[in-house]
């Protein structure tokens, strides 16, 4: 498929974006990848998601795709080749709970932890520890993700969850939070070590170098904003 027919418009640091991207190198797909800048939308992105404004967008054939699980699904029902879904509609159905599950439950309290204080930012973590000792029994204890074989196929449940591989290290050193304890999540830790050897995702990363400072510096916008609202 010629790349001109796939697009995606994104941003280099958000991890539901890189989900896209990884669901697209592991089927094959060629695309166009275009940089957005948060601060100052392209008439491109209104255009094409004018309700929420936000990345990750795919075109493919002329039609716009918002929201990354939603692109995910729409990624594997398109391009055949190495599905990411499993076939079993009851094993589908747990893969998709656990993917909302983990962007609500997990991503989202993490990132409010990192742009908190006092006992609110106290409450996000531990909200954010019970969540993900929820995924260390029900997830990542074998279920629907990479296994411990080489050959294991990385699926759509790996590809949701991937953010906390590389993400969430940068949100706890940026917080000076620690929620992913190794010793406290061992099947989680393992996963990650497997995750992020995945031919695949190590060469489709973002700078780790650049990241900490784009963090702290969204996370204190946020937090600023929350201020002054108190006021």
């Amino acid at each position: 498929m010629e790349s001109k027919e796939v697009k995606l418009l994104g941003l280099w640091v958000s991890p539901v974006v890189r989900r896209v991207e990884w669901a697209l190198k592991v089927k094959g797909v060629e695309y166009e990848y275009i940089e957005e800048d948060i601060y100052n939308k392209s008439n491109l992105l209104l255009e094409l998601n004018p309700v929420h404004k936000k990345v990750p967008v795919l075109v493919h054939d002329g039609k716009a795709i918002a929201e990354s699980l939603v692109i995910l699904e729409y990624v594997d029902e398109t391009w055949k080749q190495n599905p990411l879904l499993p076939q079993d509609p009851y094993q589908r159905a747990l893969a998709r709970f656990w993917a909302k599950f983990c962007d609500q439950q997990v991503l989202r309290i993490a990132w409010n932890a990192l742009c908190s204080e006092g006992e609110e930012k106290q409450t996000y973590i531990e909200q954010c520890k019970e969540a993900l000792e929820k995924m260390e029994e029900e997830v990542f204890k074998g279920k629907q993700i990479l296994g411990e074989d080489e050959g294991s196929n990385i699926g759509y449940l790996d590809i949701a969850a991937g953010w906390i591989t590389h993400w969430l290290p940068v949100y706890e050193e940026v917080g000076s939070i620690q929620i992913l304890d190794p010793l406290q999540f061992p099947a989680t830790a393992a996963w990650i070590n497997r995750f992020l050897n995945h031919s695949v995702i190590k060469d489709n990363l973002p700078p780790r170098d650049k990241m900490p400072a784009y963090c702290h510096k969204r996370s204190q916008e946020f937090l600023n904003e929350k201020r002054e609202a108190r006021k």
